[in-house]
């Protein structure tokens, strides 16, 4: 039984340095919700050092708001800001010998190309215009997972340590009480669930189904690194080896 454990990284908050080591694949900002060309290049590089595969993570460009305000963006628009972040950090991957192995979409982008299949087209267009054999990294049962599948590009199911869930399996608003759980039994213990029973209690006690590959900490969680550490400890002793989807 493996799992991926990934991180938002390059984001300019957080430790990354201490969490890296605890990673198998690191989300890197490409300049638009947060990030430029050097925190790229010493992401990358921080990456290489301890063997943990890289993604791109592709926002709206909004630093103001940190990716997380929901934009109606023109579907050209949209595409043509996928494939500068993506140009952005594979030219920085190339020059340190590495390269992007997954696309992940962050906070609002995240949200919306779940819900929105319009929306998933065209990311998921650009990627595949770009790199037709990177995956997507997203919510299982999700419109972007299907329209992932429909245009032949892999989709992975990731589920979330420090996020709580709703009934309908979707990630609660960041603006609702108990949304980042921060307690690490608490995550170490749905990380668990998880990994060997595919599913996860909802913010409401409800059980929810969630058949992922990768658990995601966020790098900006409070305490991140002692979650990260924390989630590989629980799953190790719980039989889950730790392996890199992509």
């Amino acid at each position: 039984m493996f799992m991926d454990l990934n991180a938002d990284v390059g984001e300019g908050c957080g430790d990354d340095a201490a969490l890296m080591p605890l990673l198998t694949s690191a989300s890197v900002a490409c300049g638009a919700h947060a990030g430029d060309a050097a925190s790229m290049r010493r992401t990358v590089l921080l990456a290489q050092q301890h063997e943990v595969v890289i993604g791109a993570h592709v926002a709206y460009p909004d630093r103001e708001h940190f990716g997380r305000r929901d934009l109606d963006l023109p579907s050209a628009k949209l595409a043509a800001e996928i494939l500068l972040q993506l140009r952005a950090l594979a030219a920085c991957a190339l020059a340190a010998g590495a390269r992007v192995r997954y696309v992940k979409a962050h906070g609002a982008l995240y949200n919306r190309m779940a819900r929105d299949a319009d929306v998933a087209q065209t990311v998921i267009s650009a990627v595949r215009g770009f790199d037709a054999s990177l995956p997507i990294l997203t919510l299982p049962e999700s419109h972007a997972m299907k329209v992932a599948q429909q245009l032949g590009t892999a989709a992975v199911a990731e589920a979330f340590a420090d996020r709580a869930y709703t009934a309908e399996g979707t990630l609660l608003p960041r603006d609702q009480p108990g949304a980042v759980i921060t307690d690490e039994k608490t995550v170490a213990e749905r990380a668990v669930g998880i990994a060997r029973a595919r599913q996860v209690p909802s913010f409401d006690g409800r059980i929810v189904k969630v058949n992922a590959r990768s658990l995601c900490v966020h790098g900006d969680t409070p305490g991140a690194v002692a979650l990260a550490r924390a989630i590989r400890m629980a799953l190790q002793q719980a039989g889950v080896a730790l392996k890199a989807f992509a």
